[in-house]
């Protein structure tokens, strides 16, 4: 991978393909995420740029906490250091979070939003995710990162995730496993303190697409409703049989329906 130099740390990042460009953010815990759409043929005539978000793999840890607005700066500031002034925006979960805020902070710089189920927190069933991942953060902190991690993709995922991860992304959930201390010291904090609501998504005026696993947890069925309140031109993907990790369970899915959209 290549580096750039961004607001003061270091991010690694790929450019594969040739085409509009589309910049695609990763989640928690599993910092090649979006790889399994990079190799969709669907995707063919875009140039896709993945990234390590800060604290993520190769990328430099942080010094202190960091917030959205954190990222949305990153992933503005990677933009400009390749030398794009506009793109197209892809993100998955809390890399939605972000999607949506630099879309939000930057409308200009947005040919359109992919969202693949962001977190919305601020609603019962939001109150319930936080309630269940109290204890798996507990287990963290108390030293059982593995058992922590896998507590946390048995709630957002089906009983096959690993299987499903490493089909898809070899290593990811040993990737998981090692990116656990920025997930739960760094991502979970920035997430459980984002808020966005209808004075936030006014600026937004661009196509935007909510890609949604049909047999996802309550979290993420409540934030793709919350997406057509804000959004009434927002265009629905359903993905069946999919649950959170749907890029992973079904990529080449995911990927027609961003190509069509994106097109």
């Amino acid at each position: 991978m290549e580096r750039a130099n961004v607001n003061g740390i270091e991010l690694e990042y790929d450019r594969q393909g040739h085409g509009d460009p589309a910049l695609l953010i990763h989640g928690a815990f599993i910092p090649d995420g979006m790889r399994p759409l990079g190799g969709q043929d669907a995707l063919g005539s875009f140039e896709l740029i993945c990234y390590h978000r800060r604290g993520f793999a190769g990328s430099s840890r942080p010094p202190g906490p960091t917030t959205i607005a954190d990222h949305v700066a990153d992933a503005v500031g990677l933009l400009d250091q390749l030398g794009i002034d506009r793109a197209h925006v892809v993100g998955h979960s809390s890399g939605a979070a972000i999607a949506l805020e630099t879309a939000a902070t930057e409308p200009a710089r947005i040919s359109s939003l992919a969202l693949l189920e962001p977190p919305y927190l601020a609603g019962a069933a939001g109150d319930a995710f936080m309630e269940a991942m109290a204890p798996i953060v507990e287990r963290y902190h108390g030293g059982d990162t593995v058992g922590a991690v896998a507590d946390f993709f048995g709630l957002i995922g089906d009983r096959n995730w690993r299987d499903t991860i490493e089909r898809t992304i070899p290593g990811g959930v040993a990737q998981a496993e090692k990116n656990a201390a920025t997930t739960f010291e760094i991502e979970v904090p920035a997430v459980a303190g984002w808020s966005f609501g209808p004075e936030r998504a006014r600026p937004i005026t661009c196509p935007v697409l909510s890609v949604f696993g049909t047999a996802t947890a309550p979290l993420f069925v409540e934030s793709h409703q919350r997406l057509h309140d804000w959004f009434p031109h927002c265009v629905d993907a359903d993905i069946p049989g999919a649950s959170h990790l749907l890029q992973m369970e079904a990529p080449a899915a995911v990927a027609a329906e961003l190509a069509q959209f994106l097109g």
